[in-house]
C-alpha cells in the first residue's frame, strides 16, 4: 500500500496503514514521539501498530544522541526464533496431544522456572562469560540473579508461544516467540523511572517517552543493561529451540534442522540510516535489511509468516513484528467466551481454557492483512499454520 504520512511537530509521522486505522490512543502517541527534538527524519509507523507504553508498539525511531526506553518495550529483546525440520506433516502423530506435553515438560511456561540451569555445561566459558556481566547490572536487580538463570530457557505467558507449524509444502517447524523474562522488564522499568527524573525530560508530553542523551553516566548505564538484557533474550530463545528439538530427536531419530532464524522485535540497535548514525529502537518491529530473514507470527489460530527483508529506507529498514492486537486483553475478555475460542483455534492442539481468552485470533488484526500493507518491506520466504500452540 501507499505509506501514509501524518504531519508531526518535529518530524512527521510515516504509516504502512490507514491512519483511520489507527485507534486514538495510539495516533496520540505518535503525534507525542514526533515531537522529540532528537527524532531523526520521521517515526515509521509498522502496520501492526497499537497502543503501548509511553511509545506504540509497533512503532521505529531513529534518534540522533539519545535514546528512550519506553520506545524499546519493557520486556527487552523480545523476538522469535524458528527452525525448519526434516519432517513433513505425514511424520508427525495422529494425537498431537502427547507432543504438546512434551514440549510443555522440557519448557516452562507463565511463572515457571526450571530447578537447575538448563543451559548446560555446552560452550561453558561463553556462558560463564556472559554470566559475570550479571555482577555489573544496575543494583536493582542484583537480587535476582538464581532467578534469572532458572528462568534461561523458559516461555513466560502473554503473548509467548510455542509452536510446531506446517509450510505449504507441509514441512515442520518449530517455532518460538519470547524475550528476556522478568530480568529484562525489571530492568526496563527501573530504567524508565530514572529517565523520568532527568531535568531535560520535564517538559515532554508523555513522562513515559523520557529519553537518556549521549555521553551522560545515565545513558552508559542503560545501554550496558539494555544490551545485556537482548543477550540474554537471544540466548532465552536459543536454549528453549533446543530442549524443544531434543523432544523431537527423541521421538524422530533420523530428524534434521536447518539453519535456524532468530530476530529481536524490542530492541535498540545503531545503524546508518540517510547517511547519519543514530540510535534505531524497534518496539514491536523487525529488522528487514535488504535480504535479512525475519519472522512475523499471527495469532494462535491463523498462522505466521517468514519473510526476507527488502531493504527499504523509508521504514529504516524495518518491518512488522506480527499480526498486533485489535483490542486489548480485558476487551477480549469480556467480549468472548471459552466456545469462541474453542471454534476460533479448531485444529490445533492448544490451551483453550479460559485463561488464554485475551489471546484468541479475534483479538488480533488479519495476519494476511498486516502483512499485505507491508509488501514494499518484505517478501514472503514461507507460510505457516500451526498445528500445536503451546501458551504460558
Amino acid at each position: 500500500m501507499a505509506i501514509t504520512t501524518v504531519p508531526g511537530k518535529h518530524v512527521d509521522i510515516k504509516m504502512w496503514t490507514r491512519a483511520e486505522d489507527v485507534e486514538p490512543q495510539a495516533m496520540q502517541q505518535l503525534r507525542n514521539i514526533s515531537s522529540l527534538p532528537w527524532a531523526v527524519k520521521h517515526v515509521a509507523v509498522m502496520p501492526d501498530v497499537h497502543f503501548g507504553k509511553g511509545a506504540t508498539v509497533g512503532s521505529v525511531i531513529a534518534m540522533r544522541d539519545a535514546v528512550s526506553p519506553a520506545a524499546v518495550g519493557v520486556d527487552i529483546g523480545c523476538g522469535m526464533a524458528a527452525v525448519r525440520t526434516s519432517l513433513t506433516a505425514n511424520d508427525l502423530p495422529a494425537d498431537l496431544g502427547k507432543l504438546r506435553a512434551d514440549m510443555e515438560k522440557a519448557v516452562p511456561v507463565g511463572f515457571g522456572a526450571h530447578k537447575e540451569a538448563a543451559f548446560g555445561t555446552r560452550d561453558a566459558q561463553d556462558w560463564q562469560q556472559f554470566w559475570r556481566g550479571f555482577e555489573d547490572l544496575t543494583p536493582a536487580v542484583r537480587a535476582r540473579a538464581d532467578r534469572a538463570v532458572n528462568q534461561m530457557g523458559t516461555l513466560g505467558g502473554g503473548n509467548h508461544f510455542l509452536e510446531v507449524c506446517l509450510d505449504t509444502q507441509k514441512r515442520v517447524w518449530i517455532m518460538l516467540h519470547s524475550g528476556s523474562r522478568n530480568i529484562g522488564n525489571e530492568l526496563a522499568q527501573h530504567h524508565i523511572s530514572v529517565a523520568r527524573g532527568l531535568a531535560h525530560n520535564s517538559a515532554l508530553p508523555d513522562p513515559d517517552l523520557a529519553v537518556f542523551l549521549a555521553g551522560t553516566p545515565q545513558m552508559a548505564a542503560y545501554r550496558h543493561d539494555l544490551y545485556w538484557a537482548q543477550d540474554y533474550a537471544r540466548r532465552n530463545r536459543a536454549v528453549m529451540l533446543r530442549l524443544v528439538c531434543d523432544v523431537f530427536r527423541k521421538r524422530f531419530v533420523k530428524i534434521g534442522f536447518d539453519e535456524p532464524i532468530s530476530c529481536h522485535h524490542n530492541y535498540v540497535a545503531e545503524e546508518t540510516h540517510f547517511g547519519e548514525e543514530v540510535l534505531v529502537t524497534r518496539k514491536g518491529a523487525i529488522r528487514a535489511g535488504l535480504g535479512d530473514l525475519g519472522i512475523i507470527p499471527g495469532s494462535m489460530g491463523t498462522g505466521s509468516y517468514i519473510v526476507r527483508g527488502l531493504g527499504n529506507p523509508e521504514s529504516f529498514e524495518s518491518a512488522s513484528h506480527g499480526a498486533g492486537r485489535r483490542m486489548s486483553r480485558n476487551k477480549a475478555r469480556q467480549r468472548f467466551s471459552r466456545d469462541d475460542l474453542i471454534a476460533q483455534t479448531k485444529g490445533v492442539e492448544c490451551r483453550k481454557d479460559t485463561g488464554v481468552i485475551d489471546e484468541i485470533p479475534a483479538a488480533y488484526k488479519d495476519i494476511d492483512d498486516v502483512i499485505a500493507n507491508q509488501a514494499d518491506l518484505v517478501e514472503i520466504v514461507a507460510k505457516l499454520k500451526q498445528v500445536i500452540c503451546v501458551k504460558g
